[in-house]
């Protein structure tokens, strides 16, 4: 994996915890339907089951750069390609939510970011197999 997407990789990691940050001072949980779900499947508190999966998909994200992307495992372009998949569902599902919300809806700043990193992350990461 090249130097160039890995570091893409990082960032998309990073931009993910500022997202999950705009989300959580909008309180995504309170907000959209299929987060609520998610989150009471964690914890009967929503807020905590919030707290819960976001973190862990940050220390993912992270540990899966530093043991896995920046040391070009094997199977590092599958942990590459299930991310784009996340964050390019982010930066489509956010502005459609807040289209239909005709409102400002908690991650909608942040998920073109995850959009166009995703896309970036693409066309690095296509190059880097």
């Amino acid at each position: 994996m090249k130097s160039k997407t890995s570091k893409l990789f990082l960032l998309i990691v990073l931009v993910q915890g500022l997202h999950s940050m705009e989300e959580y001072i909008g309180r995504l949980w309170d907000n959209f339907p299929p987060a609520t779900y998610l989150c009471g499947l964690i914890s009967n508190d929503l807020e905590m089951g919030f707290l819960v999966i976001n973190i862990g998909l940050f220390v993912v994200g992270i540990s899966c750069w530093w043991f896995v992307v920046r040391s070009n495992k094997s199977f590092a372009i599958t942990i590459v390609g299930f991310w784009i998949i996340i964050e390019l569902m982010n930066g489509i599902i956010h502005p459609i939510w807040s289209l239909i919300q005709q409102r400002y809806t908690p991650g909608v700043l942040t998920a073109p970011l995850l959009f166009v990193l995703a896309m970036l992350l693409i066309k690095h990461s296509r190059s880097s197999v």
